[in-house]
């Protein structure tokens, strides 16, 4: 199976190259650059040969590019990977976190009663779910909670928002601002998509000394160096699946 690994800026990429090279000493090949100007990194492990793409930040961004890869070569799945803000109470930095349903959190209107997302008013999706056994065992391989992941498009930078979006989405894990692009485009190509996100900070109040960045990057690397033969496994079952019916 070929998977597509989609991350919004380099760091991100190098990070999950990082878990993907079981030999350092081999690194494999060269970045290239796809229309668009989109990096894009080959590894192949057994069973599995991934394509790590920087597809940019936000939701726009990264649907545009994840559709550029997705048009230019054939894949089985389509992974969002990179780091988050964890929701504190489930999520702490340094920890993963695997979606069990991507979401559109601020897509949408605001009412005199409150936030009505875009599906409840009649234009779209607002909800991607990932196979479940497939993010249920991604999640038990990298010890990552199994949680929504929502999809911003602006940051939650203070109490009172991060309350907020809490109440919506009580059972959220993280929130970052690609994965619901990312999903889309995943969609519109008929893909199964998965979103791995590693905790940075805690979603509320922007405190930047606070971050702890480079510790989600190594964590992001360590779930990839175990996720390549949960994905490869998988993959073999689904085209497996695919074949007989």
């Amino acid at each position: 199976m070929r998977a597509l690994v989609v991350t919004a800026v380099g760091a991100e990429s190098d990070s999950v190259l990082t878990g993907l090279t079981p030999h350092p000493d081999s690194p494999g090949p060269e970045p290239r650059t796809l229309p668009g100007s989109y990096p894009i990194t080959r590894r192949d492990l057994p069973g599995i040969a991934f394509d790590v793409l920087v597809g940019g930040v936000g939701p726009a961004a990264a649907a545009a590019g994840t559709a550029t890869a997705l048009a230019l070569a054939e894949y089985g799945l389509v992974v969002s990977a990179g780091i988050g803000g964890g929701f504190a109470r489930a999520a702490p930095v340094g920890s993963l976190v695997v979606a069990d349903a991507i979401v559109a959190a601020d897509l949408g209107a605001q009412t005199p009663d409150g936030f009505v997302d875009v599906a409840s008013l009649g234009f779209g999706r607002s909800v991607h779910l990932p196979p479940a056994e497939l993010a249920a065992r991604a999640a038990e391989a990298t010890g990552a909670l199994l949680a929504p992941v929502l999809t911003v498009s602006t940051v939650t930078g203070t109490a009172d928002g991060a309350a907020a979006l809490a109440a919506r989405h009580p059972m959220a894990g993280a929130e970052a601002m690609e994965g619901f692009g990312v999903a889309e485009a995943a969609a519109a190509h008929g893909l199964p998509v998965l979103e791995i996100r590693a905790v940075s900070n805690a979603v509320g109040p922007r405190d930047r000394a606070a971050w702890r960045i480079g510790d989600a990057l190594a964590a992001l690397a360590e779930g990839f160096r175990v996720l390549g033969p949960v994905l490869a496994n998988w993959g073999e079952r689904h085209e497996q699946h695919r074949g007989r019916s």
